[in-house]
């Protein structure tokens, strides 16, 4: 059965300020008890703090972040940390790690797209050594088309024996379907990020640089009222969302939003709590 949970990413400023225990009791009380490790430090104290998580509130680690090899993020790296990685997905029972964007330098580049697949495979197989499985998530980039394919195709095809990670909106905002991708790729997919997809209104101030002749900027305006939302209170079909990822035997629906407008994370998934309790998913939590 799946079952709804946070991504950490949106706690970041929370788990440095209060730690990774506290910050998980006020996830927990809320009604969340699953969480996706992202951007956190995994130092021997975070990881200690996480088993607490687990053992004193029944907080499930549904996965835990690597890139493939060092970068500007916080992530481990597949490539350097491999060993350590794994003894951090053993003490906390996590069984997914997940890759969370493809590398900067490979977003132009196919034949870069296709080196990294091929690497990502070998890890793959490595992991599964240790009874571990390895995910890719998606932003909108992976919708481009090379001679006539999207990048997630040439990518799930590239590296069969890695699973998927679905994020929803960023499969809207690609151009795609959400319900209809889901469906697409079935049981590659384990988890899904649970992300809605607002349209804001445009800045009361863009109108007057529209009155003082800057076009530019009030067009950058324009184009930017496209935002990250809580679950419900966007533009997607959540309950056919939900449903399909069920359907498909997704293991961990996690919710996210990269953004919250001046609301903290906690009052955010809140709000994205109440809405899918609303939805009827309260037996998912």
């Amino acid at each position: 059965m799946a079952k709804i949970g946070v991504q950490a990413m949106m706690l970041k400023n929370e788990f440095a300020a209060d730690g990774p225990f506290e910050t998980l009791r006020k996830v927990s009380e809320i009604g969340y008890n699953a969480v996706e490790i992202s951007q956190i430090p995994m130092t021997p104290e975070n990881v200690a703090e996480l088993g607490r998580a687990r053992t004193d509130l029944g907080m499930d680690i549904a996965a835990l972040s690597a890139s493939l090899r060092p970068g500007p993020a916080t992530a481990e790296s597949l490539t350097t940390d491999f060993e350590k990685i794994v003894a951090d997905a053993k003490t906390l029972d996590a069984g997914m790690v997940r890759i969370g964007m493809l590398p900067f330098d490979a977003m132009g580049s196919l034949s870069k797209v296709l080196e990294f697949c091929d690497q990502t495979n070998d890890m793959a197989a490595r992991l599964a050594e240790h009874g571990i499985g390895l995910y890719y998530h998606n932003h909108h980039i992976e919708f481009q088309k090379f001679d006539g394919r999207y990048l997630l195709d040439i990518i799930a095809e590239r590296a069969p024996l890695m699973g998927l990670e679905l994020d929803v909106h960023w499969v809207q905002r690609g151009g795609l379907d959400p319900v209809r991708t889901l469906e697409k790729y079935g049981h590659r997919v384990s988890m899904v990020h649970l992300k809605d997809y607002r349209i804001g209104q445009i800045p009361a101030d863009a109108f007057a640089k529209l009155a003082a002749g800057d076009y530019a900027s009030f067009m950058a305006d324009f184009t930017g009222v496209v935002q990250f939302a809580e679950v419900g209170e966007g533009s997607l079909d959540f309950a056919a969302i939900i449903a399909t990822s069920v359907s498909i035997g997704a293991r961990y629906l996690l919710v996210e939003q990269d953004e919250q407008y001046g609301r903290t994370p906690l009052d955010c998934l809140r709000t994205s709590h109440d809405n899918l309790v609303a939805l009827g998913c309260s037996a998912l939590f």
